[in-house]
């Protein structure tokens, strides 16, 4: 113990005669903890404001013939609070075998943003008015996101029971 309050003293009296070598040192230091620092402190706060379980909510995708049949499918499940948020992707290929042969159509996608207890419910939305025979319904969990925004969509989409 004393070998390492010897060399602490000696880097004291070197850096006091040297302001330069003082004011590089701290910034050195500085830098270096700068990063690790960050991390600590975006971590405590996350777990002191916010957890979140992976799959609490799902991205859901549906297609449809046209523009106007998204929009409308889009505007609905807004409203009826059965997705937050809804994005359109417009001219999509969809490449598929139906009824033995292989069909190719120009489709519009939505990308929806939900509950996955809310899941089930849309999908039966969806197949009641959709003008597809069999509607594509599909829905993947969402591991992790920006807490802020799982948050939102957990106040836009109240919880349903599956």
């Amino acid at each position: 113990m004393s070998d390492f309050n010897q060399a602490l003293g000696s880097l004291r009296l070197r850096l006091e005669q040297s302001p330069f070598k003082t004011t590089m040192v701290a910034l050195l230091f500085t830098l270096l903890m700068f990063s690790g620092l960050r991390s600590v402190g975006l971590r405590l706060f996350s777990m002191a404001t916010e957890t979140y379980v992976s799959g609490t909510h799902s991205a859901a995708f549906i297609t449809c013939p046209n523009m106007k049949v998204a929009k409308e499918i889009a505007r609905d499940v807004v409203q009826k609070k059965l997705a937050a948020c809804v994005n359109i992707i417009p001219q999509i290929t969809s490449v598929y075998e139906w009824k033995g042969n292989i069909e190719e159509d120009d489709e519009v996608l939505l990308m929806i943003k939900t509950r996955s207890t809310t899941v089930g419910v849309l999908a039966e939305y969806v197949r009641s008015v959709h003008p597809y025979e069999v509607a594509e319904v599909i829905s993947l969990p969402i591991d992790q996101g920006n807490p802020p925004y799982l948050k939102w969509l957990s106040e836009m989409v109240p919880e349903k029971k599956p």
